[in-house]
């Protein structure tokens, strides 16, 4: 079963003192994890030996790109680079209030990693903790594949478009676009998709 870690986990970790946040070959973290991990100063280090940073004199290029791109997320890059909004997984507008909005059409997905590599599996979180929000939120697509999943936050599901089935305990939900859904955290499921599905989820 593949454990995942959402922003909220790297959030706590840092409340609690923590500097690192441990993992295996069996955790999923998601992009803004990495982005709450670079924005609070909380390394995410596998079995214990693989620290972000500097190693042999040589600069993390992911721990740039990560800080690069929370910053990028507030706003606060916004002039200086030219074409960096074309760089972005997605086009947005800020206001200093806080304000985020986000264009749907524009949002590129990446790879989610459900520990097989023949799945097709996508998201793009668009709201965390670089948005100074305590829940995250984004798109995910899924197509004719289904994985394991345990949950390690509420998670709320909204189906833009296709079928999602979701199996807990040999039961199987089946939802249609305009369908929402709830998943309460610790409860271990099975997503997937006959044909391909589009959700927005937000995460607490």
């Amino acid at each position: 079963m593949k454990k995942l870690i959402c922003a909220k986990d790297v959030e706590a970790a840092a409340k609690q003192g923590q500097k690192t946040v441990f993992t295996d070959r069996d955790t999923i973290i998601t992009p803004m994890a990495k982005d709450a991990a670079s924005a609070l100063g909380v390394a995410i280090a596998e079995n214990r030996q693989k620290q972000q940073g500097c190693q042999d004199g040589q600069v993390d290029s992911e721990l740039i790109y990560n800080a690069l791109r929370a910053m990028a997320s507030r706003g606060m890059l916004q002039g200086i680079f030219d074409g960096s909004q074309a760089k972005m997984p997605y086009l947005s507008e800020h206001h200093p209030a806080g304000f985020k909005l986000v264009r749907g059409d524009s949002v590129k997905l990446d790879a989610l990693d459900t520990g097989n590599s023949s799945n097709k599996v996508f998201c793009q979180e668009l709201i965390g903790s670089g948005d100074r929000s305590s829940m995250n939120a984004g798109f995910m697509t899924i197509e004719r594949c289904n994985f394991d999943w345990n949950v390690t936050c509420e998670e709320i599901y909204y189906i833009v478009e296709g079928t999602l089935t979701v199996t807990i305990d040999g039961k199987t939900f089946t939802a249609y676009p305009g369908d929402s859904l709830y998943a309460p955290k610790g409860v271990q499921v099975n997503w997937g998709a006959p044909n391909k599905v589009k959700v927005f989820y937000a995460t607490f």
